[in-house]
């Protein structure tokens, strides 16, 4: 069985707060346990792509959209979609900066992710959490 939830917030950095609680409320509805690593990595993915929507998001965006989807493996499938055309990329950091460590933590927490892009509708990065 699988179980989607969807939901739009403004780009607000409160925002993405209000995401993290979202998903982790439903996925703990859905059965997954507090102790579950795979309830704080997706948790985590959420928090990362949510801050980038709202961080590098088109300044005119109204709204980013979050979709939580668990598959009948638990796994969960995120999505975070906004306006924005351009490509999240890694990328090589010093340690003295201060930002651009997000996708990196997406890549050692998920199983697979990548990014859908939606012409002019901008783009979805999705993640792959095992459950």
């Amino acid at each position: 069985m699988l179980r989607r939830h969807a939901f739009r917030l403004p780009p607000h950095p409160a925002s993405v707060s209000l995401a993290r609680l979202r998903v982790h409320d439903h996925l703990a509805a859905w059965g997954h346990k507090e102790e579950s690593g795979a309830l704080e990595d997706a948790v985590l993915v959420v928090s990362e792509l949510a801050t980038n929507a709202v961080c590098h998001g088109d300044v005119l965006e109204r709204e980013f959209e979050v979709a939580i989807t668990v598959l009948a493996d638990g796994d969960c499938f995120i999505e975070v979609s906004d306006e924005s055309s351009g490509n999240p990329e890694l990328r090589e950091l010093g340690p003295w900066e201060e930002s651009g460590r997000g996708l990196r933590l997406l890549d050692a927490v998920s199983e697979a992710w990548g990014v859908w892009q939606r012409g002019r509708h901008g783009k979805t990065v999705w993640a792959l959490v095992r459950g």
